[in-house]
């Protein structure tokens, strides 16, 4: 039986001392030009501090094109290296292992942000982006290797592509919107080329000491549940990824519109061989025997989000404690504060979950 204490060897990068992972979570609190502010170094300082294995920082743009939220990290540019060469270095000194997110807005894009033109995969009249020409699509999947490259050079311990929640890399994989007949839309194996294409150039871009992750979303957004377990089972055998996380919302979710007794979406994966790569999963996983749930069910990762929010320290707190549970929401924004949140993550989560806040 897999324990929450216990550590987790990579085909490629540092062992993880346990198996908690912070999730990657907005909080829009980096410096306005997307370097590395104290206020983030001290929310991300505090969770290794609190005991997690890997801790993920929220979504950093490989392009300043791709920002979608202001106070977002960055990592487009070498400004941002002395920023995230402390990061690394604070968190490796608690213990802890190190994953920047890497992120592209696509047509969520903010123009307001960037002063540059918003495009994606599609023509989209909504938010006025332009369908990025083939070249364009290329020098993406650069974008994202030079950034893992900046990311390794920092002394991150590994990189996760954000290819859920309908960003650049998942609106790829949108079934019902991608329709482009360049080689990189139209069908299953067209929608799925562009992230082949991305974590194969960061895996030939970074060494053997540094690990490549991979966040999906498997329902929503477009996708086709099928697609995705083709998709999973391709990239596994693959070899190119480290880590799977798979977001889910929640764990022991069913598939939309799957009538009860059906698998649950985590159970349309577990099974899939997986060549050597740890599979994650993030969902209400809020309690040490959530968590244990989850380890029972062959999950080799569990990536907490909320939990972590209410508190700091889940991950020595859960270890210690088969029965400890976070928190309950709603907190107040106070303790929100005293969790070292700055002002701008109180307002975001407080603005974006109203319900789970005590005004």
């Amino acid at each position: 039986m897999t324990n929450l204490s216990d550590p987790l060897g990579l085909r490629n990068g540092r062992t993880l001392p346990n198996r908690l992972v912070l999730a990657p979570m907005t909080n829009q609190q980096s410096n306005p030009d997307g370097t590395l502010s104290e206020d983030e170094l001290a929310w991300l300082g505090a969770r290794a501090e609190g005991g997690f294995g890997l801790l993920q920082t929220a979504a950093a743009y490989v392009h300043p094109a791709g920002q979608v939220w202001p106070g977002q990290l960055g990592v487009s540019s070498d400004k941002h290296l002395p920023g995230l060469e402390r990061l690394a270095a604070a968190l490796s000194a608690a213990g802890a292992r190190s994953s920047l997110q890497l992120h592209h807005g696509g047509v969520r894009a903010e123009r307001t942000l960037s002063g540059q033109e918003v495009v994606g995969p599609w023509d989209d009249a909504q938010t006025g982006a332009r369908s990025m020409t083939t070249g364009e699509v290329h020098r993406a999947v650069e974008d994202f290797s030079t950034a893992a490259a900046r990311a390794e050079k920092a002394g991150m311990d590994g990189i996760e592509v954000h290819g859920g929640h309908g960003y650049l890399v998942g609106q790829f994989l949108d079934a019902s919107s991608n329709l482009r007949t360049d080689g990189y839309g139209s069908d299953s194996a067209g929608r799925a080329r562009f992230v082949k294409e991305v974590v194969r150039a960061i895996r030939e871009i970074t060494g053997p000491d540094f690990h490549v992750g991979l966040r999906l979303s498997v329902e929503r957004h477009g996708v086709v549940l099928a697609d995705m377990v083709e998709l999973v089972r391709e990239l596994l055998a693959g070899g190119d990824i480290d880590i799977l996380d798979l977001s889910l919302w929640d764990v022991a979710k069913l598939p939309a519109n799957a009538p009860e007794g059906s698998r649950t979406l985590l159970e349309h994966f577990l099974d899939l061989p997986r060549h050597g790569t740890a599979v994650g999963v993030a969902g209400q996983l809020a309690s040490a025997a959530a968590v244990q749930r989850a380890l029972d069910q062959g999950v080799d990762l569990a990536y907490i989000g909320k939990g972590a929010i209410a508190d700091q320290s889940f991950a020595h707190r859960a270890i210690a404690d088969a029965g400890y549970r976070a928190p309950s929401f709603p907190v107040t924004r106070e303790h929100l504060r005293a969790e070292k949140l700055a002002e701008p993550f109180v307002t975001y989560f407080a603005t974006t979950w109203p319900h789970l806040v005590e005004d």
